[in-house]
C-alpha cells in the first residue's frame, strides 16, 4: 500500500531520491520515510498560506511565520552561567587512557558489564596493570598503545564520555564505568589542566545565542509534532518521533 499524506501519494521516485541520503543512519529506510513525511506536511501547510518560492524558501518563510521564541534574557543567561561554568572554560585539556568494551547486539550486556567491574576493581587495587589489561582486552585500536589515548580538549569525546573526563581527579582511575554509544570504558586521567574560566560578560552572546537556538528546536518539534497529528497519513508503518527536550546546549567558540 503506497504511503500517503492527506491524499496525496508519495512515489518511488522521491524514496529514491531521499533514501541514499540517509545510509550512515541506523535505520536508513526509517529515517528516509520521516524526511519525507516531515516534508510534505510543511509543504502542504505553505500551500495552505499561499507561500511562493521554491521548496526551501517556502519552507522557510512557513517556519518564520509559524515559530516565534523570545530572546533570552540577561537573568536567564547568567542563571544557566552559574549553572554549568564547566561550560565556560578556556584552555582545558588532559591526558587520557581508556579499556573499552564494546557492546554489539550478539554481546550479553550484563555479563560484560560484570567483566568490566571485575577488570576495574583489579585496577583500582593495582594502576600499574592498565597498561597490559587494554593491551589484551580493550576494542579500541588505542588498546596496542596501552589504551592511550593522547591529550583531548573539550567536545573532543562523545558527551557521556567526555561529561566523565571533565568532572574527574586528575592522575586517577574513574571510580566508575563510562558508558557511551560505543560501549563500557574504563577511564583513566594523567596531567589535567581544568584551564581559565572565561567572564560572564564575553560569554553571554554566546549563550543567548545557543538558548535561543534551543527553545527554536524544542519550538519546532511540537510544531511538527501537530502537524503530523493533524494530517491523514495511511500506509505508513511507522511515524515520526519527536523528542520533547533538547539534549543540550552548544555554544559558539
Amino acid at each position: 500500500m503506497p504511503v500517503s499524506i492527506n491524499g496525496i501519494e508519495l512515489s518511488d521516485a522521491d524514496m529514491e531520491r531521499e533514501l541514499p541520503l540517509h545510509q550512515d543512519q541506523t535505520n536508513p529506510l526509517e529515517s528516509a520515510m520521516t524526511a519525507l513525511i516531515l516534508r510534505n506536511v510543511l509543504q502542504q501547510e505553505a500551500d495552505k498560506l499561499g507561500l511562493q518560492g521554491d521548496e526551501e524558501t517556502r519552507i522557510s518563510a512557513l517556519l518564520d511565520k509559524a515559530i516565534r521564541v523570545p530572546e533570552p534574557t540577561q537573568e536567564e543567561c547568567l542563571s544557566h552561567y552559574q549553572r554549568f561554568p564547566q561550560h565556560f572554560r578556556k584552555g582545558q585539556i588532559a591526558e587520557v587512557s581508556h579499556i573499552l568494551y564494546q557492546v554489539t547486539p550478539q554481546v550479553d550486556l550484563e555479563a560484560l558489564r560484570a567483566h568490566a567491574l571485575a577488570q576495574l576493581a583489579v585496577l583500582q587495587a593495582d594502576p600499574s596493570q592498565f597498561a597490559a589489561i587494554a593491551k589484551a582486552q580493550s576494542n579500541c585500536p588505542s588498546g596496542q598503545q596501552g589504551g592511550n589515548l593522547g591529550q583531548m580538549t573539550p567536545g573532543q569525546m562523545v558527551p557521556e564520555f567526555d561529561a566523565a573526563v571533565w568532572i574527574a581527579v586528575p592522575q586517577a582511575l574513574i571510580p566508575a564505568l563510562v558508558e557511551t554509544r560505543f560501549g563500557l570504558h574504563i577511564v583513566a586521567l594523567g596531567n589535567k589542566d581544568d584551564g581559565v574560566l572565561v567572564p560572564f560578560e564575553v560569554a553571554s552572546a554566546s549563550i543567548a545565542t545557543a538558548l535561543q537556538q534551543r527553545s527554536f528546536e524544542q519550538a519546532l518539534q511540537e510544531y511538527l509534532r501537530q502537524l503530523v497529528q493533524q494530517a491523514d497519513i495511511r500506509g505508513a508503518d511507522f511515524l515520526p518521533q519527536f523528542q520533547t527536550q533538547s539534549s543540550g546546549v552548544e555554544y559558539a567558540n
